[in-house]
């Protein structure tokens, strides 16, 4: 899993990135908690959500946004981060110019910046969004929703309410040629401490129904 250093608007983001054992594979794109809440590329999280993708053959970067880690600038409240997943995005495409998939998975506070990107960027295809903070960030932005994806949250969230993410899936699950696969796991809490595995369950089962097993399609 190298280390990899990305030109970032605000100086060098540190990442990790594995590329794909597929020919032409398709890419993902993770993003972590907020950096005033410890969330870094490292996150347990992240990580098993990176897992899932890489799998499967796809190519995977995680990064830190700016000021986490060894990535240069000072966190910006949203819109610099974003920039940062813009310029971790370029770099993705760099590497894998003939990706025929894009996708975009986000976790807490990344799940909001992948949604904001998800808007920005036509060529993402579909979308992991784990614990998304429905009821501490503006997601009325989705109008409309581009593509497809999977929200998953934990039924003990102590920072953000279900009814507050069952609000933001029944706004999309209305709009136009959007599905919404919204899951729920027993007993989690906001970051899945103790249930990371059957986080993994519910990741893999959903990316295995929405675009199958590309190493499996290779294999036979």
């Amino acid at each position: 899993m190298p280390e990899v250093m990305i030109n970032g608007p605000a100086g060098r983001l540190e990442g990790r990135y594995t590329h794909g054992t597929i020919p032409n594979a398709p890419m993902a794109l993770l993003l972590h908690p907020h950096p005033h809440h410890n969330g870094t590329m490292n996150n347990k999280v992240v990580f098993t959500l990176f897992q899932s993708f890489t799998k499967r053959g796809y190519s995977a970067l995680r990064f830190n946004f700016r000021g986490v880690g060894r990535s240069q600038g000072t966190y910006d409240k949203g819109e610099g981060e974003l920039a940062d997943a813009a310029a971790a995005l370029d770099w993705l495409q760099t590497h894998n110019p003939n990706a025929p998939v894009c996708w975009i998975a986000g976790v807490s506070f990344g799940a909001w910046i992948g949604m904001q990107l998800l808007m920005r960027r036509p060529e993402i295809d579909g979308f992991v969004s784990v614990s998304p903070p429905a009821n501490l960030f503006d997601f009325s932005f989705l109008a409309p929703c581009p593509s497809s994806g999977l929200i998953i949250h934990g039924d003990k969230d102590e920072l953000v309410p279900g009814a507050a993410v069952n609000k933001l899936v029944t706004k999309l699950s209305h709009q136009k040629d959007i599905r919404i696969d919204h899951r729920v796991v027993p007993g989690a809490n906001h970051f899945f401490a103790n249930r990371s595995d059957d986080l993994a369950v519910q990741v893999d089962d959903y990316l295995d129904r929405a675009m199958g097993n590309p190493v499996a399609a290779v294999a036979e």
